[in-house]
């Protein structure tokens, strides 16, 4: 395989030496190893490898971030190497076996236009608790608010055909946030992810990574955030939000009204479903509108748009109706009408997640460009 593997490190210890003649094990015969400003102490390392043959030592003469270590080490290769099939992006520590390496280069090179992530199974007992928790909840943010689904957020074994380095060489970010910068360019361009299960390997609970838990969080969280008030998402909050304060302000006031006419504690059930119906009614054929023209922008036909909607409306009615009518029930009795709205609003903020989901995959999808990610 013409592949070339790049390792971009910050004050590495013999892992990282022991990484690349690993590499060099597996039968890869060009390496780039990024010296990242790395302190005077700890340059041995970067001797080590780079009197290795077929390993080039690239260096920051001070610490710039690993987004801007693997942008130098893309635009050299894109410079030096014009024959090259792709690149195969690795952490230095050891995390990253060569059989896993070589899987993920050779899943790029059958795929052709794809990038390939490598991602860890966090479901074993080994991995360490910060480290489940904190993809799970970024893994969750991808899904449900970028419309990304990833198993391993975090990965930074990601193999990349080389026509994508000029654009890996535009993306914005200096350090960590940069990985996740790149996920939200790939969906913005349409690029295909395909994922290959690796061993998941920490040493000393991971002890050797640079991440810092919230300078880091927040520069990753801080990017998803941004991107989504430039995305459909955004479009379609202020869509529901107008929907949801005409919903809400109709049901508190149709079920007020039949509380004032007489059905009580004992219509219960007629009184919350009468009160949905009504105002799921009008909130809907204005969300209809909104989403399909101007959140969408859906391709669809009307009818066959209007008749999934309205599917969908009908599902989620019905479970707006249940969980508030159960909740209601159980916590406060059904003996106020203020007190159902609050639990109203709190279950159709669940729904709304959902909602918005299956909208966009299903109720008002467009037809589907080769390449996009799913």
């Amino acid at each position: 395989m013409n592949v070339t593997i790049i390792v971009p490190s910050l004050n590495p210890d013999e892992k990282m030496v022991n990484t690349v003649k690993g590499i060099l094990a597996e039968g890869f015969t060009d390496v780039v190893v990024v010296d990242d400003g790395s302190a005077a102490e700890y340059k041995k390392p970067f001797e080590t490898v780079a009197a290795m043959e077929g390993v080039t030592v690239l260096t920051h003469e001070v610490n710039k971030g690993k987004g801007r270590a693997m942008k130098t080490a893309f635009a050299y290769i894109a410079e030096n190497r014009p024959d090259s099939q792709g690149v195969v992006t690795v952490d230095g520590d050891g995390q990253h076996l060569p059989k896993d390496i070589r899987a993920c280069a050779e899943a790029m090179i059958e795929e052709g236009d794809k990038v390939v992530l490598g991602v860890r199974d966090f479901s074993k007992p080994d991995v360490p608790f910060k480290s489940r928790n904190g993809n799970n909840i970024t893994k969750a943010v991808f899904r449900i608010l970028c419309g990304i689904r990833i198993s391993d957020t975090q990965t930074g074994l990601r193999a990349i055909p080389a026509k994508y380095l000029p654009l890996m060489g535009e993306i914005a970010g200096e350090r960590y946030e940069y990985e996740t910068n790149q996920l939200l360019i790939l969906k913005d361009k349409k690029i295909a992810l395909r994922e290959v299960v690796i061993d998941t390997v920490y040493i000393d609970d991971n002890a050797s990574s640079h991440f810092h838990p919230f300078r880091d969080s927040w520069r990753i969280y801080k990017i998803i955030f941004k991107h989504v008030g430039t995305s459909v998402l955004a479009k379609f909050l202020g869509a529901s939000l107008i929907c949801f304060l005409i919903d809400t302000l109709l049901f508190f006031l149709i079920n007020v009204g039949l509380q004032k006419a007489g059905m009580g504690t004992e219509d219960g059930k007629l009184r919350i479903a009468l009160a949905t119906v009504g105002a799921r009614v009008v909130s809907t054929i204005v969300n209809f509108c909104l989403n399909r023209k101007v959140v969408f922008k859906s391709d669809g036909s009307v009818g066959g748009t209007l008749v999934r909607y309205y599917i969908l409306a009908i599902c989620q009615m019905t479970a707006s109706f249940l969980l508030v009518h159960l909740v209601a029930e159980q916590l406060f009795g059904l003996t106020a009408g203020i007190l159902e709205s609050v639990v109203k609003f709190c279950v159709d903020m669940c729904l709304f997640v959902i909602s918005f989901q299956v909208q966009k995959r299903w109720v008002f999808a467009n037809k589907k460009k080769q390449g996009d990610i799913q």
